[in-house]
């Protein structure tokens, strides 16, 4: 599994122009599912991203997680993640997971991270989104599985 995060000051998620998911002060996590991926690896990427440091602390320095801030988690699918960009002017989207077990794997990363995170917002798998947010540093990192 794939996921782009990015430390947020707000971010939110809409369908059809309606607000699905909103936080506040956290991280943003655009999710892409891969052939290989599990549910094990599903696990693995969530306590990656709750765990990983990219909070300041007192000092201005990245020694924080998300945990310690208790800050929102928006968690978006986004398979074009898992696209083959190494050649061509086209996208080759041969590392995506189908659509059924793309869908099966983000829905039980969802499942699991609101099973062991208080504050957890979606947007919606196979929709057509629009997301907006203010990115916090700006902050982003790939986290891969």
């Amino acid at each position: 599994m794939i996921a782009i995060i990015q430390r947020v000051t707000q971010a939110d998620v809409s369908v059809a122009g309606r607000q699905i998911g909103a936080i506040e002060r956290g991280i943003m996590a655009l999710i892409a599912v891969e052939k290989q991926d599990s549910e094990k690896s599903a696990q693995r990427l969530f306590e990656r991203i709750v765990n990983y440091r990219i909070f300041p602390d007192a000092d201005e320095r990245m020694n924080l997680n998300l945990q310690a801030i208790q800050g929102g988690l928006l968690i978006v699918p986004q398979f074009t993640l898992a696209a083959d960009t190494n050649s061509g002017n086209r996208p080759s989207f041969t590392p995506a997971a189908s659509p059924e077990k793309g869908a099966e794997l983000f829905n039980y990363f969802v499942s699991y991270a609101r099973n062991n995170f208080p504050n957890i917002q979606t947007g919606q798998f196979g929709a057509d989104m629009q997301v907006a947010l203010v990115n916090d540093g700006p902050v982003t990192f790939t986290l891969k599985v």
